[in-house]
Formats: structure tokens, sequence, C-alpha cells
């Protein structure tokens, strides 16, 4: 009787999915929060730490490894992975709810494939929510049928493709993310997906405007979207949205500059 109560609690009709990278500081607690589902596809890309290893604690995880080709491509390719038609995106920082587990233990999975559900995000800087800045009011695409759907072939800030026939629902409960657990994952980050954009683009800008941009983009951070309302953590987020729209056209410009 046990077993079969735990079998009917499990989420066998949605495949969660994670893409992760030397993930360990966080994806034992993303696992964690995935134990319902029977089945949780992680596309590992080249881990070097203890990843697989937190991976392998888990009975319902299956471990794929392939080349990293940009986070909308790469996300493209772990979703082909899954059994179910239905998935649940996650990223290796990010824990779903239990509210969440709980309202995806009813989800139908006979309903239009057409359906995507968008889900709120809460994000957290070294423990603490951050709801100012860019950073609250955070609802992202993540549930939804890959024969309908399936994330975008951008190599940086990927998203879900929705268009005019999709039926998007708004699903109340949250997922938590745990985006910084110290402050030079910011510098990090940054380097990062600059990195990307400098071998997958040559767009940018004159250096007064790229400047003119960056400090633009810390003014709407901080100020326009209330982020001094968070401290010093609004400080942080602003002046790291300004160093990613700095170096992402600069590198780029130095580039140019230099084959000349």
């Amino acid at each position: 009787m046990k077993a079969t109560a735990e079998l009917a609690g499990m989420i066998g009709n949605i495949s969660a999915v994670i893409i992760v990278k030397n993930g360990e500081a966080t994806l034992n607690a993303t696992l964690d929060s995935l134990v319902s589902f029977k089945e949780v596809v992680l596309f590992d890309n080249g881990s070097t730490d203890d990843t697989l290893k937190i991976a392998a604690r888990f009975s319902n995880v299956v471990v794929h490894q392939g080349l990293f080709k940009g986070f909308g491509k790469t996300k493209q390719m772990a979703v082909q992975l899954a059994t179910n038609d239905w998935v649940l995106s996650l990223d290796a920082d990010e824990c779903a709810s239990p509210d969440l587990v709980d309202y995806l233990k009813s989800w139908d999975m006979t309903q239009n494939a057409s359906v995507v559900g968008v889900i709120p995000r809460h994000n957290y800087l070294m423990g603490k929510q951050v709801k100012y800045g860019g950073w609250g009011n955070d609802c992202l695409a993540r549930l939804f049928n890959r024969k309908v759907h399936d994330f975008n072939n951008s190599d940086v800030h990927e998203s879900v493709v929705i268009d005019q026939s999709s039926i998007v629902v708004k699903i109340p409960h949250a997922i938590h993310h745990n985006a910084v657990q110290r402050i030079a994952q910011f510098l990090e980050k940054v380097n990062l997906y600059t990195e990307i954009r400098r071998e997958t683009s040559n767009k940018t800008y004159p250096p007064f405007l790229i400047f003119s941009k960056a400090i633009w983009r810390f003014f709407e951070s901080y100020i326009l979207r209330l982020g001094f309302l968070s401290g010093w953590r609004g400080l942080v987020v602003a002046w790291s949205k300004a160093n990613e729209v700095f170096f992402k056209y600069i590198k780029i410009y130095a580039d140019k500059e230099t084959e000349h």
C-alpha cells in the first residue's frame, strides 16, 4: 500500500530537464526539489567537479553528456532526451517549490499541446530574495509540450518561443533561483556571457556609445526599476547589468580594432 501511494504521488507525465556544467554548489538542492518526478534528465556539458557524483545519489536522474553549443541550442538537445513530451525546464541553480510540485502532480497530459506554463521565479542573492532592479516580477515560460514548443537558438538569455498559437497558462507557484552565492559569480557570469557573444556576434558600437548604453542600463536597473530599494544587493545587480552591456560590445569592438 505504501509503495502504491508513493507511486501515485509521483509525477510521471512530465520530465524535468536540466543542463549543467560544474554545478556542485547548487545541484543537490535542485535535484532534491525534484524527487517526486519519475524522470529528471540531466544533460552534463563536461563537469569536472562533483556534479556527476551528486547526480548519482538520485535514482530518478538520467545523466546524458554532450557539448555545450550555446544555451538555447543546448537546452533544445536536452529537451529531446526526455521520454515525455511535457517538459519542465530548470537551471542547475533553480528549485521547484513544494507548491509547484504539488500543482504539477495533477497536470493534465491530454490537454492541448499548445499550452505553455509561465511560472514566477524568485531570485536570491546570497540567501536573500531580491525583488527590485529587474530581479522581481520574473515570470518565465518553463512548462511546455515539446511537440509544439522549444527554446530559441539564442546563445545567451535563451527563452521558450511563444507565438500566436500558444495558449499561455499562468502558474501561481514559484521556482526559486539561487542565482548568486558569492559576489565573484557576477564577474564570472559577465565574462562567460560576453565571451559567448564575442564568439557568435559582430555587433558593436563606438566606445562612447557603449559607455552610454552601460550607464543607461545601470540607471534603468538602479533607479527606474527601484534597485536601490534592495540595498547593496540592488547596487550590485545594477552594476553587473551595466558591466554585461559594456563588455558585450567592447570585446567585439576591441577585436575589430586590433584586426586593422
